[in-house]
């Protein structure tokens, strides 16, 4: 489980294309508390350690993954939002995220408001019961808090604001239209949404 509040900004040293796409990420983390077969979220995807040195880890991206999540992420130079795993006890700064991707969305507009940026992201009609004005929603990783939805043929749109503090930490601070980013809806509207489910039947 992780929180969406991201702790660095890591950098893909390699990308090697075995059985899987196996990653070597560059990070200020220290590794000497990260143990192999520890998760950690890159980009918003829950990801295992399957290697490490001194200032990076290893993991295995397999293509399942790769095909469901947004493109460019995983290759040598990209930018990922690193978090790692919650422990008991920390404090919920953001909100409950998982680490599995339900769609990708693409960035349509990018507007300065104030000192922040608005961006507007288009995904999937299927998710247009799961993201509501004021709830929370994860994009690339990062906790944000979602302005206004409107839905249109095929598409839901939804805005959220980008404060200086998120650009200058994460990977968010220049999106531009055309840019693609992993979703993932609050867990508890996915829950909300399967039991509406179910008792329909």
């Amino acid at each position: 489980m992780f929180t969406g509040i991201v702790t660095d900004i890591g950098e893909v040293r390699s990308a090697e294309q075995r059985g899987d796409l196996r990653l070597t990420i560059g990070t200020s983390f220290d590794l000497a508390d990260v143990a192999l077969g520890a998760s950690i979220a890159c980009s918003g995807v829950c990801l295992t350690v399957v290697d490490k040195g001194p200032d990076w880890f290893a993991v295995d991206v397999s293509g399942e993954t790769v095909s469901r999540t947004a493109a460019d992420l995983w290759r040598q130079g990209a930018r990922l939002n690193l978090e790692r795993a919650a422990r008991l006890g920390d404090e919920l700064g953001g909100h409950i995220v998982t680490g599995h991707v339900d769609a990708v969305g693409a960035v349509v507009e990018a507007a300065r408001e104030g000192d922040s940026t608005r961006i507007a992201v288009e995904v999937p009609s299927s998710l247009a019961g799961l993201i509501a004005a004021k709830g929370s929603i994860t994009l690339d990783g990062v906790s944000l808090t979602v302005n206004e939805v409107a839905d249109t043929a095929g598409q839901t749109r939804f805005t959220i604001n980008i404060i200086p503090h998120t650009a200058a930490h994460t990977t968010l601070g220049d999106l531009a239209p055309g840019r693609q980013l992993n979703v993932e809806i609050d867990v508890i509207a996915r829950y909300l949404q399967r039991m509406m489910t179910t008792r329909s039947h």
